[in-house]
C-alpha cells in the first residue's frame, strides 16, 4: 500500500505542528534548473526507514534510497553500522526535480520531522549512526544548509540549539542499504516500530507541508 494512500485523509486527533519558515537562502543550481534535470542530496535523521518514508511523500522527489554515509565502503552494512563504530549514519539519498521542489524545501521537510537538538539520538534510537546530518556534495549545498540552521536558531524555532552536523560527502561515498530496507515503511505498515516512529512523521509532513506533498493516489 502506498503511504500517500494510507494518509489520504488526516487522522482524527492527529497533531499538526505549525510549519517551519521557508529558507531565506536556496540553491542557485535549483533556481537555474531546466526541465528534466535531476539533483540529489543526502540527509540523515535517525532511522532511515522513517526518513525515507517522509521524503517519498514530497512532490518532486523522484526517488529516495536508504543507505549509509560517513564511513567506509567496507563497513557499509547494517550489522556493522549498528555497532555505532563505523562513522556511518543511517542516511537517505534523495533524487528530486528542482523545478518542483528545491534543496531548501527538502531541508525544511527534514527539520519538520526530526529533533535536531539531540546529539546522536532520535526517539528511542541512540548512537552515532542515528545522528542528524546533512551530507553536502558541494559548497553551495553547505552554504544553504548552514544558512537555514542559522535562520532556525535565530528564530528560536527549537528550544535548544541545533546540533545537526554538516558533513562533506562525495557522490560515490553513499552506499545503498540492503534491499530489505528499501521502502520499508510503506511495506510494513503493521510493524510496531513503524506505527510508533515512522507513521507519525509521515502524518506530520503531510499536515505541515500540504502544498508540497503528493496526491493521495501517487507515490514512487
Amino acid at each position: 500500500m502506498a503511504l500517500s494512500t494510507f494518509f489520504g485523509a488526516p487522522k482524527a486527533g492527529a497533531a499538526a505542528a505549525g510549519p517551519l519558515p521557508a529558507p531565506a537562502v536556496d540553491l542557485p543550481a535549483d533556481k537555474d534548473a531546466k526541465p528534466g534535470e535531476q539533483h540529489t542530496t543526502v540527509v540523515a535523521g535517525g532511522c532511515f526507514w522513517c526518513i525515507e518514508g517522509v521524503f517519498r511523500q514530497l512532490n518532486g522527489v523522484t526517488n529516495a534510497v536508504s543507505g549509509y554515509a560517513g564511513g567506509s565502503k567496507e563497513t557499509a552494512n547494517y550489522e556493522t553500522v549498528c555497532t555505532g563504530a563505523t562513522g556511518h549514519a543511517e542516511a537517505v539519498k534523495i533524487t528530486y526535480d528542482p523545478t518542483k521542489i528545491t534543496y531548501g524545501q527538502l531541508l525544511r521537510a527534514l527539520f519538520t520531522v526530526i529533533d535536531p537538538t539531540t546529539k546522536n539520538r532520535q526517539g528511542p534510537d541512540s548512537g552515532t549512526q542515528y545522528r542528524s546530518a546533512i551530507f553536502y556534495e558541494n559548497d553551495d549545498q553547505r552554504r544553504v544548509a548552514q544558512a537555514y540552521i542559522d535562520q532556525l536558531n535565530a528564530a528560536k524555532v527549537f528550544p535548544y540549539p541545533i546540533v545537526t552536523t554538516l558533513e562533506p560527502l562525495k557522490p560515490e561515498a553513499f552506499y545503498p542499504a540492503e534491499a530489505y530496507h528499501q521502502n520499508y515503511t510503506a511495506c510494513h505498515l503493521n510493524n510496531p516500530y513503524i506505527i510508533q516512529e515512522a507513521l507519525p512523521k509521515v502524518e506530520k509532513i503531510r499536515a505541515a507541508m500540504p502544498d508540497a506533498v503528493k496526491p493521495a493516489t501517487t507515490q514512487p
